[in-house]
């Protein structure tokens, strides 16, 4: 019996530790090959080489700079826009009383089910009506609109599971709906607001449609755009080690702030099988 069971982890452990490999291999490959010299790198393109070139990343950075302040900055203005809209619709939705609520609600689920491509030519449109081609509040503005349908969808069913009770006794204590919304329903949803700003941030982060429709001015582009044209660049004079020192620096934000923010991540995730 011992044996059997022995056997069984055993090729599961084995399976596990391959799909690692598997996924971890690109990361390894984009490491490994930003460090490398051209001579290094053709001839011996899978291995690690050393010396490593630390000059690939200085070479990046140079050309990839303007694109990751860019990105940053379009970034974080869109994702606190999407969180401060939607918790506070997401509050009205689940815990307040207004007419139409039933309709709006449900018009704005709807949005969800409509592909984001069929969207892109009335979109271009109507920036270009607006007057916000080639401006990065036009895409910040984008963004912010883009997230708020299942934004709201999930913290409205949090926000609408919440005990009663402690709004009832905030009340009686004379609290008002908008410190009740501050004080009561953002802290017990908070675990799932930092999650959806998460999921916000690697989206928005990793667009390429968007920023390649809005924006035309190559100082204004986003890192993803930008990436492309960087790419290009370094294929032309075949320097991989600078190209892949650019990924690298691309991944890097993204992978601090998973780290950063794992636990509040796992606990929004988790959240919904846990009933107040």
């Amino acid at each position: 019996m011992t044996w059997k069971i022995i056997k069984r982890d055993l090729a599961s452990h084995v399976v596990l530790i391959v799909l690692v490999a598997l996924s971890l291999f690109p990361f390894y490959y984009m490491l490994a090959t930003s460090l490398k010299s051209n001579p290094q790198f053709f001839s011996n393109s899978l291995g690690i080489s050393f010396p490593f070139d630390w000059g690939n990343y200085a070479a990046a950075w140079a050309a990839v700079e303007p694109y990751v302040i860019n990105s940053a900055v379009i970034t974080l203005v869109s994702v606190v826009i999407i969180v401060v809209t939607t918790s506070i619709t997401a509050y009205a939705f689940a815990r307040l009383r207004f007419r139409g609520k039933g309709f709006l609600y449900m018009a704005m689920v709807a949005l969800m089910m409509i592909p984001g491509a069929l969207t892109l030519i009335p979109l271009f449109l109507e920036i270009e009506k607006f007057g916000l081609l080639n401006h990065r509040f036009g895409l910040v503005l984008v963004y912010a609109a883009g997230g708020q349908a299942f934004t709201i969808f999930v913290l409205r069913q949090m926000m609408a599971n919440l005990p009663e009770e402690l709004f009832e006794s905030a009340r009686m204590d004379g609290c008002s709906e908008f410190k009740a919304f501050l004080y009561i329903a953002l802290p017990l949803t908070k675990a799932t607001i930092g999650t959806l700003a998460i999921m916000n941030v690697m989206g928005i982060w990793s667009d390429y449609i968007l920023p390649l429709l809005v924006l035309t001015s190559p100082n204004k582009m986003t890192l993803t755009v930008g990436l492309v044209q960087f790419q290009g660049e370094f294929l032309a004079n075949t320097s991989y080690g600078p190209m892949f020192a650019g990924y690298t620096i691309a991944s890097i934000p993204i992978l601090i702030m998973f780290l950063l923010t794992m636990r509040m991540f796992m606990q929004g995730i988790t959240a919904g099988a846990v009933k107040f």
